[in-house]
């Protein structure tokens, strides 16, 4: 049995994607409960140098959003960065998701060796599709939604590692 790019892709993301609401929507009641301001969260970083909790939303969206159009042969739609609450957080990924729900498996599928132009500030870099995802999409994902896990677990919230799995 072999497994297409679209499997392995757009499930698996939206998957993700829900895990984060999930993990957002704990660290809103966290904030409700514990009487702290949710801007504190929605603004905490690990590092004075890495990106706050909200940065780290907005990233996951857009490199799934972005890298499944790419894959697709679509552009996909922008998002202003301008989210500072929980509620706006959730939106924009309740909007990714509605996004990647509108991709087929017929414009995904076959993508393994479609080369994919990544801009990356002044310059661009060029992959494959398959690489593309295994190598630049789901880590990508993986890592700022495992960033905004580990901040409200930091900062007090309640979360195990079901939390980031999600039910299988």
């Amino acid at each position: 049995m072999t497994i297409s790019m679209y499997q392995a892709s757009v499930p698996p993301i939206i998957s993700c994607l829900h895990n984060l609401i999930n993990i957002l929507e704990k660290g809103a009641a966290h904030a409700e409960a514990q009487k702290i301001d949710p801007s504190v969260l929605i603004n905490s970083r690990l590092s004075p140098d890495m990106y706050p909790l909200s940065k780290q939303i907005q990233i996951a969206s857009d490199i799934t959003r972005r890298g499944a159009a790419r894959l697709a042969g679509l552009e996909a739609p922008g998002m202003p960065d301008d989210e500072t609450t929980f509620t706006q957080l959730i939106d924009r990924l309740k909007q990714t998701i509605a996004y990647l729900e509108t991709l087929t498996p017929a414009q995904i599928d076959g993508s393994e060796q479609k080369q994919i132009t990544l801009p990356m500030g002044k310059h661009s870099i060029k992959m494959a599709g398959m690489p593309y995802l295994i190598s630049f999409i789901l880590p990508n994902l993986y890592f700022h939604a495992t960033t905004t896990y580990n901040i409200l677990r930091h900062s007090g919230v309640e979360l195990g590692k079901m939390d980031f799995l999600g039910k299988p």
